[in-house]
């Protein structure tokens, strides 16, 4: 799979995404920060959502009082909308995240949310576990043609079936990220082994999404196999707003980065071999064959004659039996380390 320049997939460096969703609050230089913050931290991308709040409630469901602490309108209609963003911020925002590096991607959370960032020229799209089951904006996202990141939290394995044949009958690339859908998860529910079944089932690029406590989890991910890596991020988790208690803030962010990198490059290509760094090490701590007596030139050694102690700069203990038998082609002190130059 590609993604802008980037190809995201087994063998390729695992693509980070922070989500900052809605935790800029509805105001665009929050939004702005956010970026900034996400290129320092060495992401690959940044992402927030976007929703046509009319065509996703119903009238009761847009009506519907929302007082509680993290709310920004009185109904949740209201609610929803101050955090909405307009195309021209959205443009401005994009435009910011590409002289930083990055791509930008956001959820849609409806057909018209689909267009719109089809409009705005994302290279991918983004679809929250929640639509997993929206069919008609599965078949809509599909038909763009563009990559489509799915996350599969409180999903059966039918829904998630039923899910990628939509996707594969668009002919659109897709990747499947392993979710579970709790604010945070709890460690036990996480079963990152998932994305194994994913890989296996359909034969497809496989992610992870999270919403864990922490930042232990997506480096393990990335060990196992995840080419995506998503998490929420704030600029400050005491902020209001639903989601930043649950995210990530820079200096987590950062770190998170730092150590999924890590374990990529410390995951090696298997093959076994004695590292150049290693060579002086290995003289210091190893063991060579060492005489346990005086040996005189000439004298056949033995057995009893010989020990093995360090430093390894000598013949290595693996070769005491070829040892044993030769002639000593000088004299040997005690606590000698023998060389082959010292035999004949």
């Amino acid at each position: 799979m590609r993604i802008g320049d980037r190809l995201v997939g087994h063998g390729h460096p695992a693509f980070v995404i922070p989500e900052a969703g809605t935790n800029h609050m509805g105001q665009p230089e929050i939004a702005h920060k956010m970026i900034d913050l996400a290129s320092w931290c060495g992401v690959d991308a940044v992402k927030f959502q976007k929703r046509n709040v009319d065509r996703i409630l119903t009238r009761d469901g847009l009506d519907a009082p929302y007082t509680g602490p993290h709310s920004f309108g009185p109904t949740y209609g209201e609610h929803r909308r101050a955090l909405e963003f307009t195309f021209e911020v959205f443009q401005d925002l994009k435009r910011h995240a590409a002289e930083k590096g990055l791509e930008f991607l956001a959820s849609a959370w409806d057909e018209e949310s689909v267009d719109f960032l089809d409009d705005l020229g994302v290279l991918a799209f983004k679809i929250a576990s929640a639509d997993l089951t929206n069919h008609p904006l599965l078949k809509h996202t599909g038909g763009k043609g563009k990559p489509v990141l799915l996350s599969t939290g409180m999903s059966t394995p039918e829904e998630i079936d039923q899910a990628v044949d939509l996707l594969r009958a668009g002919d659109a690339p897709f990747a499947l990220l392993q979710c579970t859908s709790t604010y945070p998860s709890a460690f036990g529910e996480i079963n990152l082994r998932v994305m194994d079944t994913y890989r296996a089932r359909y034969n497809c690029v496989v992610g992870y999404s999270g919403h864990e406590m922490g930042i232990a989890i997506p480096p393990v991910a990335v060990a196992l196999g995840a080419s995506i890596i998503e998490r929420h991020y704030t600029l400050d988790r005491t902020w209001k707003g639903s989601d930043q208690a649950a995210s990530l803030e820079p200096s987590g962010l950062s770190k998170m980065v730092r150590d999924i990198r890590h374990v990529e490059e410390a995951m090696g290509d298997g093959r076994k071999g004695l590292y150049h760094s290693e060579v002086a090490v290995r003289k210091k701590l190893a063991k060579s064959v060492v005489s346990a007596v005086d040996v005189p030139k000439g004298t056949v050694i033995e057995a009893e004659m010989i020990t093995t102690k360090g430093p390894g700069t000598g013949i290595s203990p693996a070769q005491l039996d070829e040892v044993i038998g030769r002639r000593a082609a000088r004299d040997i002190a005690a606590d000698q380390v023998i060389k082959m130059e010292d035999l004949k």
